[in-house]
């Protein structure tokens, strides 16, 4: 795939031009889109966690999927003023509050809650970098669900559209930063 990364406005198209692709990874014919320069970048990143916690809007938490994920939604988190849920891979929380298993291309991936974090009923704003096949998104839209949180929407920093990602999220508002 290929195709130029799009912002909306001139801080978004900034960001855009950093993002980076890597040819063949994590395997031959696939083009990664590496968000590191943008993460390193102070003003770049100050754009992104903005423009995502504009979002959040009456959120009670910000979840966020493991691992750049974790690195978005803490830092929007601290500017929507909200708590911060990892929404990590399984075996690496010492206690689990639900789990839920959902099929790769190749193989399949668990997703896990730490106890003892969401209130039922609470509401969550869900945030991970990248947006593809919608896979992953919509594996944590359902564990959030499960353990009786509202999500109130799904934030990204990048979406590449021709993987029609958005359409596994059914209902669920899908606001994309960028757009290739």
């Amino acid at each position: 795939m290929t195709g130029a990364v799009t912002g909306e406005d001139a801080d978004l198209a900034r960001v855009a031009e950093l993002v980076r692709d890597v040819p063949d990874h994590p395997s031959p014919g696939i083009l990664f889109r590496d968000i590191t320069p943008v993460l390193a970048d102070a003003a770049a990143f100050t754009v992104v966690t903005t423009e995502l916690a504009s979002l959040v809007g009456d959120a009670d938490l910000v979840a966020g999927v493991e691992a750049r994920g974790f690195l978005l939604a803490a830092a929007v988190a601290v500017v929507a003023g909200t708590g911060v849920v990892p929404v990590r891979k399984a075996g690496k929380l010492p206690r689990v509050a639900a789990s839920r298993t959902y099929e790769l291309e190749y193989g399949s991936a668990t997703l896990e809650l730490p106890a003892d974090t969401i209130a039922p009923g609470a509401r969550v704003f869900l945030v991970d970098d990248v947006l593809a096949t919608g896979g992953t998104a919509a594996a944590a839209v359902d564990l959030l669900t499960d353990v009786g949180a509202t999500v109130v929407g799904f934030g990204t920093l990048l979406e590449i559209t021709a993987l029609d990602g958005r359409e596994r999220l059914g209902d669920t508002r899908v606001d994309a930063l960028l757009r290739v």
